[in-house]
């Protein structure tokens, strides 16, 4: 298949590597410095020096009949790319990143019969331009809209599930990860775990950030996510306490606060008032 990723970081890069490796012709879409370094490799690297081929180009090219566009830009980056991404011949466009604003204004900028959207159970960094990812082979897969692409992304290596209510996942998934983030961030800033102090703040927004899911129409899902939903504040502050010890996790956190910050934003725009603990721990 043609596929082009848009967007180049740890997880485009996951994607675009195995992917390309399973057979299908990849075309990753970059800038600045990942796109002067993908020129140079013609290759997405892993940090363990193994290579996948693949092309790369400044500018996705809106002529190609694409079977798969898969957008791992940041949110906050997507409103650049509509655009060509409308324009485009692409038979499918999925959108890949964490978002709470609901998904009705990127399906129609796209057209409902093409529109798809997931989310990556990986972990994925970039060192220096070389790709270092672990993907969940068990448990909280990747969780995509579309049977045929999780098939897809399953036999390339990266097992992938279909969930029918992406939005309420999607805002559950914030709802969950915003604390995670913040302490990840904060973790590695300081080459330390988050005190106790600080984890039961996090705790107390995490634990809000569900209220505000729920309070929006939204189901708690899936399934493991809402039992986490219905642990007690200290157990959840607990977890995050032990969490921002752990080196992957800390690892994460070198992507600094903009991510967390654009999703609490989001938020306090769906419920103006609803979010206090939230907003206390907005970066």
């Amino acid at each position: 298949m043609k596929i082009a990723v848009l967007g180049p970081g740890g997880i485009g890069s996951t994607f675009a590597f195995e992917l390309a490796r399973a057979g299908h012709e990849v075309t990753v879409v970059a800038r600045g410095k990942r796109l002067e370094q993908l020129q140079r490799d013609q290759a997405i690297v892993t940090v363990s020096g193994e290579r996948a081929a693949v092309r790369v180009s400044a500018a996705l090219d809106t002529t190609t009949e694409w079977d798969l566009v898969l957008v791992t830009v940041l949110v906050s980056q997507v409103d650049a790319v509509l655009p060509a991404l409308a324009a485009s011949a692409a038979k499918t466009v999925m959108f890949m990143f964490n978002t709470f604003e609901p998904l009705g204004r990127l399906r129609d900028a796209v057209g409902s019969s093409r529109f798809a959207f997931g989310f990556p159970a990986i972990l994925a960094t970039l060192d220096e331009g070389k790709l270092s990812s672990e993907i969940v082979t068990r448990g909280l897969l990747t969780t995509v809209t579309d049977a045929a692409w999780a098939k897809v992304f399953t036999d390339a290596g990266i097992p992938a599930v279909v969930h029918a209510d992406m939005e309420s996942w999607l805002r559950t998934h914030a709802a969950l990860v915003v604390p995670v983030m913040i302490a990840s961030v904060t973790a590695h800033a300081r080459g330390a775990g988050v005190s106790w102090s600080e984890a039961t703040r996090l705790a107390r927004a995490m634990d809000e950030g569900f209220h505000l899911v729920r309070l929006l129409g939204n189901t708690l899902t899936p399934a493991p996510v809402a039992m986490v939903s219905r642990l007690p504040i200290p157990v959840l502050a607990s977890l995050l306490w032990t969490i921002s010890r752990l080196d992957p996790v800390r690892k994460t956190g070198a992507a600094g606060y903009g991510e967390p910050r654009t999703l609490i934003d989001a938020m306090a725009a769906a419920a103006p008032g609803e979010i206090p603990a939230l907003l206390a721990i907005r970066p």
